[in-house]
C-alpha cells in the first residue's frame, strides 16, 4: 500500500522559513520522480517543484530562488525548503510520486502552510 505523508506545515510571518517533508512507503522511492503541488483556497492546484530520479529539479517561476526541493533516497523522504515566504505562498502543500503519463500516480493528504503579513 502506497503512502505519502506530508508534515512541516505551520503558520509563519512573511519573510520566514519552513521545511516540508514527505515520507513515502509502499513503492520504490528512488525509482520515481517526485513533485510538490499546492492549492490555495478558491484557486486551482499549482505545480510548485519537481525532482527527477537523477536529481534534476524544476520550479515554478514564483518560487524559484526561494524554495529548494530535495530528496533523501535512504530515508524515502522528499523535502521542500521554503525561504522568504510570502503571503501568496499560503496553501495546502501536497507531495506526489511516480510520473504516469502527464500525471503523477500517488498523492499525499497535504500539509497547511499559512503566511501572514
Amino acid at each position: 500500500q502506497v503512502q505519502l505523508v506530508e508534515s512541516g506545515g505551520d503558520s509563519v510571518q512573511a519573510g520566514g522559513s519552513l521545511k516540508l517533508s514527505c515520507v513515502a512507503s509502499g513503492y520504490p522511492f528512488s525509482n520515481c520522480a517526485m513533485r510538490w503541488y499546492r492549492q490555495a483556497p478558491g484557486k486551482e492546484r499549482e505545480l510548485v517543484s519537481t525532482i527527477e530520479v537523477d536529481g534534476t529539479t524544476k520550479y515554478v517561476d514564483s518560487v524559484r530562488g526561494r524554495f529548494t526541493i530535495s530528496r533523501d533516497n535512504a530515508k524515502n523522504t522528499l523535502y521542500l525548503q521554503m525561504n522568504s515566504l510570502k503571503t501568496e505562498d499560503t496553501a495546502v502543500y501536497y507531495c506526489a510520486a511516480c510520473r504516469m503519463g502527464i500525471n503523477f500516480r500517488y498523492r499525499g493528504q497535504g500539509t497547511q502552510v499559512t503566511v501572514s503579513s
